[in-house]
């Protein structure tokens, strides 16, 4: 009896790992090129640049810091004089369990938080102290200040045109105050025929948004990471097979919370949010304590910085732009998104969730955007240094999450590693709020049961392991460009329907005035009554 012939082993290149990495190849590379030529017009409108002084912006971010600037004025600075009560309300001092909705005022505002919070947070002011300098930090803050009362309004006007369904789920956002509020507005035929248009946009742009970069990106940049820190293509992430293993596993994480539905989405976040931020928070505070003496001097540079702008390109108005770039881009605030999962608060007064809603560009912009940027100025490592000088010179912009990196690394070497686990934790975060948004645009398109809700889930769940093993460079460009078109008549839709806001302001305000124990609840030292 003769034994067959031993089979060689494949070559490096072949066998089943290199025809699915071939198939896989081919199958991105026609998704790029087909979305190529879209992605390439929508986005020459949406970040079509405009000059000032010298310097190009995209017009978008004017669009988005004006709205906030005109609001901040006609609400009389709503996010200053109203931050304790904004602060006493996510605490639940005023709301009562037993009002309608889903999750409690600090539930609602970690499941926002957990779809703005993101890699942005650590690469994207990275990126922005290089171009824009230390002063850049400044106008980030500046720009943080005014999205919050652009936050302040459309999460008002989730939560007043939000839907409460007979099994008490809720579903709000643009699709229903854009359809509902621009018909009040503009009564007849033209205003209802305007406010569905725009609601049926909003509703496939957040769709598109949220399988695309809300998803496919997060957990192709988790991946990419993960594999990074554990010895690149040689170490145990570095096979044929490991993107699609992690893609499955990470699926069913987030698979296990978004079936749960925004009850178990907030239970989720709200453990998870806090948890990220104080990882984050601690580890920029570890690098500020180490180089404590130099403090002053980085606090002296982003001040004059921000109105002198030695050293940037465009001087201090360079500086502004660049700061204002990164915060509209890091907070959302005008985009539509965020009124999605405040809609869903456990509250009888829609702005009590408008008041909460402002402390989410704080949260994500103020505080994360300037702790990251802080960290990088402080500790003034040579690579920021000579990235800026690059940078002057007309070359090309460093990668921000190393400039990130680097200056963490000065105290802790081993911070790739921290960073890896905070990059997974905002990503994981991000993949299940955009899982929310996702679902709420498509029950709008496609009705809303049980069998459809069942059928998005699988799908997004799905597109999780595609993004792990998939890049899809053209997709998500168009992604971006729509969810900031989105924003173009999101705003236009907040202008018209800011009157509306005002009169929810007085009367609650009414109700606080007739209400001895309510104000004094607004004490925040005070304990719960």
């Amino acid at each position: 009896m003769t034994s067959a012939p031993l089979t060689p082993p494949p070559a490096p290149g072949q066998g089943p790992a290199a025809d699915v990495r071939g198939v896989l190849s081919g199958v991105e590379n026609a998704l790029n090129e087909a979305f190529a030529p879209i992605a390439e017009t929508v986005s020459a409108f949406v970040f079509a640049e405009i000059m000032l002084f010298g310097v190009t912006f995209p017009w978008i971010v004017a669009w988005l810091v004006l709205a906030g600037a005109i609001f901040t004025v006609y609400f009389g600075f709503v996010q200053f004089r109203n931050f304790p009560l904004a602060i006493a309300l996510v605490r639940g001092r005023l709301t009562r369990d037993d009002e309608p909705g889903e999750i409690t005022h600090f539930q609602a505002l970690t499941s926002a938080l957990s779809g703005t919070v993101g890699l942005g947070n650590i690469a994207g002011v990275g990126v922005a102290v290089t171009i824009g300098g230390p002063g850049a930090t400044f106008w980030m803050i500046v720009a943080g200040l005014l999205g919050m009362c652009t936050k302040f309004v459309e999460c008002t006007l989730g939560v007043k045109y939000r839907e409460i369904h007979p099994d008490g789920s809720v579903s709000g956002g643009p699709m229903q105050y854009l359809r509902k509020g621009i018909a009040e507005r503009i009564p007849g035929n033209v205003g209802k025929a305007l406010g569905r248009t725009l609601a049926a946009l909003a509703a496939v742009f957040i769709l598109f948004f949220g399988i695309a970069a809300g998803n496919m990106f997060q957990a192709n940049q988790t991946f990419a990471q993960l594999r990074s820190v554990t010895g690149g293509e040689a170490g145990i992430f570095g096979s044929d097979g490991a993107g699609l293993v992690f893609g499955v596993l990470l699926a069913l994480v987030v698979g296990a919370v978004i079936f749960g539905g925004i009850t178990s989405i907030g239970r989720v976040t709200s453990r998870l949010v806090p948890a990220m931020g104080i990882i984050y928070v601690i580890a920029c505070l570890c690098v500020i304590v180490a180089n404590l003496s130099q403090v002053p001097a980085a606090i002296a540079a982003i001040f004059s910085g921000a109105f002198t702008g030695a050293g940037v390109t465009g001087g201090a108005i360079g500086a502004l732009i660049v700061g204002f770039q990164r915060a509209s881009f890091s907070n959302e605030a005008g985009l539509g998104s965020a009124p999605i999962a405040h809609s869903a608060v456990k509250t009888k007064r829609p702005v009590t969730e408008g008041y909460v809603a402002l402390l989410e560009p704080f949260i994500d912009t103020v505080i994360i955007c300037t702790m990251t940027a802080l960290t990088i100025v402080i500790a003034s490592t040579p690579f920021w240094r000579d990235a800026q000088a690059t940078v002057m010179a007309g070359g090309a912009t460093p990668d921000g999450v190393l400039v990130t990196s680097d200056a963490f690394a000065t105290v802790m070497p081993w911070f790739p590693y921290v960073l890896t686990v905070a990059v997974a934790l905002f990503a994981i975060s991000t993949i299940i709020t955009w899982g929310y948004y996702g679902q709420k645009a498509w029950t709008y398109l496609f009705g809303m049961s049980r069998v459809s809700e069942r059928l998005y889930q699988g799908l997004y769940s799905l597109f999780v392991i595609a993004g792990s093993v998939l890049t899809l460079s053209s997709v998500l460009d168009f992604a971006d460009a729509v969810l900031f078109l989105l924003a173009l008549f999101n705003i236009i839709g907040l202008y018209l329907l800011a009157p509306i806001v005002q009169r929810e302001v007085r009367a609650y305000r009414d109700e606080l005035r007739c209400g001895e124990v309510q104000l004094a609840r607004l004490d925040p030292m005070r304990p719960p009554l």
